[in-house]
């Protein structure tokens, strides 16, 4: 166990024993102890407001579900969610009213940049942050930390043995390189290519915000590559793909899980990226019947298909429940340690937690096919 992690446990421990009869936070207020309050963060406004939106929905039907089977140990779930708008400083701001406001632990942020600013601050009141999708490395770095989705580098080296097995040779690669999600799974795919006897055909990149990738996509037509690998989200896929077939360029497309979405942002139309596979935690057409189960619920009430958010998130409510009862107790002193104790067959796979709050889990692949998505 990281040294940071049990300090963090101890100094939670002698916390409470000081405290006694006061208010303190990250535990059952006396005055409401029939209710576990979890507080969510996520953006709800601004360009990433679907991710939040996800991640507040998913987690809802996981409370809902929770409640209407009776609770835990006598307690009901409450969620309480707060935007932070993919702002880091509004993230913390987002805390701050939640712990205001009696949470006994905390499901986000959604998105990298805001789960680390919110895990400098929830470390220091010793309450469990689950940051549903937030996926680079740093997100864990704080001993109250874990997360549901795979980490940036996880991924790139997953894409990179997946793609040696299909007997690809010669990748071409566009990333962002002024994001760190997509930076972080180009660095690890291509250390973990080139260690696997991979070669980097071609590695080009562009700044967020681009949407001309003539350049690149013209590098890439005369480099000899056999397939073409986009760490990068479903907005710049669907550039580039379409700009990709203006070209005559048509290479065996592969991606991790910020393609979740292209489908919706082409409108349904998948002509130039039949056949496109991509590592994601949740694929909405998987025939598990926790899943199916799920969509059906997450249609009727919210009217659209669910998305890896949303499934993240209520694996991450049904975790805090499986920490509960195997705690015994809802003080995050208690549940931090639990969290390593429990396994979360959840709509993401079945899945541990280590030590440095990374799930332990296996991978899946989603592949585009005739407008939907389909489990490989």
């Amino acid at each position: 166990m990281k040294l940071n992690r049990v300090l963090a446990l101890l100094t939670a421990g002698l916390m409470t024993l000081s405290f006694v009869g006061c208010n303190s936070t990250g535990n059952s207020d006396s005055a409401d102890a029939s209710t576990f309050k979890i507080g969510g963060i996520g953006p709800l406004t601004g360009d990433a407001a679907s991710y939040g939106t996800s991640v507040k929905n998913g987690a809802q039907i996981a409370v809902d579900e929770i409640n209407a089977a009776g609770g835990v140990n006598g307690q009901q779930f409450e969620l309480m969610f707060e935007d932070d708008q993919c702002d880091a400083e509004k993230a913390v701001n987002a805390y701050n009213t939640l712990m205001d406001k009696g949470a006994n632990a905390i499901v986000g942020a959604t998105t990298s940049a805001c789960s680390i600013a919110v895990s400098a601050a929830s470390v220091n009141d010793g309450i469990l942050q689950i940051t549903p999708s937030g996926s680079a490395a740093d997100c864990t770095k704080e001993s109250n930390t874990f997360r549901i989705c795979f980490t940036d580098p996880v991924q790139g080296e997953t894409m990179a043995k997946s793609m040696t097995e299909r007997g690809l040779k010669n990748v071409a690669i566009i990333y962002d390189n002024g994001d760190e999600y997509s930076k972080g799974v180009h660095d690890a795919f291509v250390a973990k290519f080139k260690e696997f006897g991979g070669n980097i055909a071609a590695d080009e990149s562009f700044t967020s915000g681009d949407v001309d990738f003539n350049t690149q996509l013209t590098k890439i037509k005369s480099s000899g590559a056999d397939c073409l690998f986009l760490p990068i989200y479903y907005t710049e896929v669907a550039y580039i793909t379409d700009q990709a077939a203006a070209l005559g360029l048509t290479l065996p497309l592969y991606g991790c899980d910020g393609w979740d979405g292209v489908i919706k942002q082409l409108n349904g139309d998948t002509s130039k990226i039949n056949g496109a596979t991509f590592l994601t935690p949740f694929v909405s057409t998987d025939p598990d019947e926790k899943v199916k189960k799920f969509v059906e619920t997450y249609k009727t009430l919210y009217n659209v298909e669910p998305d890896q958010f949303a499934a993240d998130s209520y694996d991450a409510v049904y975790a805090i429940k499986l920490a509960i009862e195997k705690a015994g107790d809802t003080s995050s002193e208690a549940l931090i340690p639990a969290m390593t104790q429990i396994t979360v067959d959840g709509l993401t796979g079945k899945m541990t937690f280590d030590e440095n709050g990374e799930p332990i889990k296996s991978a899946k692949f989603a592949v585009i096919k005739d407008g939907a998505y389909t489990v490989e």
